[in-house]
């Protein structure tokens, strides 16, 4: 029976349009760069790095807060008995100590009135000058909006109070005034309109024990959204080499992997749809990896797969070749018998007759078990087998079946031996009693036929051994070919189909085991090899 790959219907989903990046390239590629953008997305974050400076600052504002509240309480109060800040005496404290450091200062009293401010004295009061940043080019302001974007994004701010100032200040508009007021120094951060960080520390003015107002020094952190911003700029630098590299290190990953794939894919689809008799398959064993390893099993699968196929056309031109013979030989014998009248000429043609049709009914039956010999070891179960016993077994049924063979056929076996080996029972001893068939139909009457079986390593050793002709030197592999027969010149033409040997061989080489033959003198000797 011909296989005819070309009748399968192609199914249209293998058969897909490919782009330039396969799906696997894709899939790299976005994962190697979603694991590269969530780190880098913590990092700029730098959530640890901020509290930090913002610590850093507050503890500088304490302290300069702490030596200029300590300074107002010394310089600028009247003494203990009248236990008040001289505003005077305290806007000078605080030109001089304040205005040069960019920070603001105010200063309430016991009330909670606003009493001095920086930003509010007169003679020497300074304009307050921000400088704008310079004009740059569209992809400079590009960036930056885009940067604003993303630190807007990633910024925790959003939690932080909104700095809002009433025309007329007091102390309950700030929490860390009122604290201060009680005697407890307070820090706050709070986020002004901008988005920047506002921050603000609040200490008590006081002379021994006695409060005398709350000093406020505030500062707008400009530096640290500086010192973030150079940080996350440094990281998206980082970053954006970083994803190059992973673009490239993807696109060699996907290289390497999913092109070779592809490749082995089409070239599987090719064989499948049966477009040209022998398809190559890219050969990539030389990489040593699983890559090689598919591309050596697919390689290997589709010269197995020819082989098959040529078996199978070589098997159906042989069986169309035996069949035709004995047909050939009944239409001669029809065609002879209506033209005899001859009683003995008729007896014989009707027993050439009766011969082939029985010739042709053995081959049917032999084809048919050798047709479906592959499939049937394919599917089969294995067991534990007692190899002595299965041969013991087989020898007795021998001396059972016909008394001429009683004595003839013999078993050799070392003492304790265990030879138990996995395998199809039915089909070993189908192997055996071919062998052992053979060996009875070459050796004359009476003369021994010897069953050995030993173990060699790790083999199973059986061998049969007969005192016959012995075989051609010339055929001793071609008695194994499909529909070959050697015969003894006694027996009659057509009893064997020349399938026996070829079957054996088949079955014990689905074992994983060997069948090879030798000649004796006198006699053959077939071994057969089976793995425990």
């Amino acid at each position: 029976m011909a296989l005819d790959i070309g009748s399968i219907p192609p199914d249209p989903g293998r058969f897909r349009p490919r782009g330039p990046f396969s799906s696997l390239t894709r899939r790299i590629f976005a994962i190697n760069a979603i694991a590269l953008g969530i780190l880098v997305a913590g990092v700029l974050y730098l959530d640890r790095f901020e509290a930090g400076l913002i610590e850093a600052r507050g503890q500088g504002l304490k302290t300069q807060g702490e030596i200029i509240a300590g300074a107002l309480a010394e310089a600028a109060t009247s003494g203990p008995e009248s236990a008040r800040i001289k505003l005077d005496l305290a806007n000078q404290i605080l030109h001089r100590l304040v205005v040069p450091t960019n920070t603001r200062a105010r200063l309430f009293g016991t009330g909670g009135q606003l009493v001095a401010d920086s930003r509010r004295l007169l003679p020497t009061q300074q304009v307050i000058v921000r400088e704008l940043p310079a004009p740059g080019a569209w992809s400079e302001q590009w960036s930056n909006v885009l940067y604003d974007r993303i630190a807007s994004l990633l910024s925790s701010r959003a939690t932080l109070d909104l700095y809002r100032e009433s025309p007329r200040q007091s102390a309950r508009d700030y929490e860390e005034v009122v604290q201060a007021l009680l005697g407890n120094p307070t820090f706050k951060v709070r986020r002004t309109r901008e988005g920047s960080l506002l921050l603000s520390v609040a200490l008590p003015v006081q002379r021994l024990k006695l409060v005398l107002g709350a000093f406020m020094l505030s500062a707008e952190a400009i530096d640290i959204d500086q010192s973030l911003r150079e940080q996350r700029l440094a990281i998206l630098g980082i970053f954006g080499t970083s994803l190059v590299v992973t673009v490239l290190l993807s696109l060699f990953l996907a290289g390497t992997i999913a092109r070779p794939v592809r490749q082995l894919a089409e070239a599987a689809d090719r064989v499948r749809s049966g477009i040209s008799r022998r398809i190559p398959v890219p050969d990539f064993t030389l990489r040593r990896d699983e890559i090689g390893d598919l591309s050596g099993a697919l390689r290997d699968m589709t010269q197995a797969l020819y082989r098959r196929m040529d078996d199978i056309e070589k098997f159906a031109a042989d069986v169309a070749h035996e069949i035709k013979n004995p047909l050939t030989s009944l239409r001669s014998a029809v065609e002879t018998f209506d033209r005899t009248d001859d009683p003995v000429k008729q007896r014989r043609l009707i027993e050439i007759i009766g011969n082939d049709v029985k010739r042709l009914d053995r081959l049917i039956t032999e084809i048919s078990d050798a047709s479906r010999l592959d499939a049937e070891l394919s599917r089969a179960e294995k067991e534990t087998i007692d190899l002595p016993k299965l041969l013991a077994e087989l020898i007795g049924f021998y001396q059972d079946r016909d008394q001429a063979y009683a004595g003839q056929v013999s078993l050799r076996l070392p003492s304790a031996i265990n030879m138990e080996l996995s395998g199809i029972a039915g089909r070993l001893g189908q192997v055996f009693r071919n062998l052992i068939d053979n060996a009875l139909s070459f050796s004359p009457a009476e003369a021994p036929v010897v069953v050995t079986c030993f173990r060699d390593d790790g083999w199973a050793v059986v061998t049969i051994e007969d005192r016959g002709p012995g075989i051609p030197n010339e055929n001793l592999e071609t008695i194994f070919e499909r529909f070959y027969s050697e015969r003894p010149s006694t027996e009659t033409f057509g009893t064997h189909s020349g399938l026996g040997l070829n079957i054996a061989k088949q079955i014990v080489e689905a074992h994983g085991g060997s069948l090879r033959v030798q000649n004796c003198n006198p006699g053959a000797r077939f071994e057969v090899r089976l793995p425990f």
